[in-house]
């Protein structure tokens, strides 16, 4: 058994779950279907999970389950988008984003009035990315132009975003969650961050 998965009763005794609690929360979506791994094991079949992708959920329902009801906290885990529209005014007065992606986001010649929540979305992560250090504004540029031009492929589906750079040159990449790929030696992985955990942010700040 690799390092990356967990069994069910390995997760349960770890996190002090029940067993009642696991299944009710997978039954209100909470944890997705597709996590739920069946595998022959010494004793039979068995459930396993992805290990770092399950504990970080389950900690943040603990966390949030008194605040939100069950079917809050779904949508907020949901890869789906919502109907919102705001303005950039709107944003920055929420703390969503800074000034300084809104004038990227002007300077890629896609400022909008109004901004969809998929355009939120892109906003959202070109600020978190710039503010953290892991992009430059040239990168940021890039970021728009691909988020603009593929981030609906994925809509409701599990995704990845992914910066690599090659002799400091970038690319990034949109692709399907866990999906694996390599690369040559000369090739850096500089972002490789789930889509999911963004929106998780987002559907919070939106309140």
């Amino acid at each position: 058994m690799t390092d990356d998965l967990i069994s069910k009763k390995e997760l349960l005794d770890l996190t002090g779950i029940s067993y009642g609690q696991l299944y009710r929360w997978k039954r209100k979506n909470l944890i997705p279907e597709e996590w739920f791994i069946r595998k022959s094991s010494y004793t039979g079949q068995e459930t396993f999970f992805p290990k770092q992708q399950i504990l970080l959920r389950i900690d943040k329902i603990l966390n949030m389950k008194d605040g939100l009801s069950l079917d809050e906290l779904a949508d907020v885990f949901s890869p789906t988008l919502g109907e919102v529209e705001m303005s950039a005014q709107q944003l920055l007065e929420r703390n969503i984003v800074s000034q300084i992606s809104l004038d990227l986001m002007k300077e890629a010649g896609r400022e909008q009035s109004l901004y969809a929540l998929e355009q939120i979305m892109m906003l959202y992560v070109l600020d978190k990315l710039l503010m953290s250090g892991d992009i430059t504004r040239q990168e940021g540029v890039l970021l728009i132009d691909v988020m603009s031009e593929h981030y609906y492929r994925f809509t409701g589906k599990p995704s990845e975003l992914v910066l690599i750079r090659k002799m400091g040159v970038p690319s990034f990449m949109l692709v399907t969650a866990g999906m694996e790929f390599y690369f040559d030696n000369g090739v850096k992985v500089v972002v490789r961050q789930p889509m999911g955990t963004f929106m998780e942010e987002l559907k919070l700040k939106l309140g």
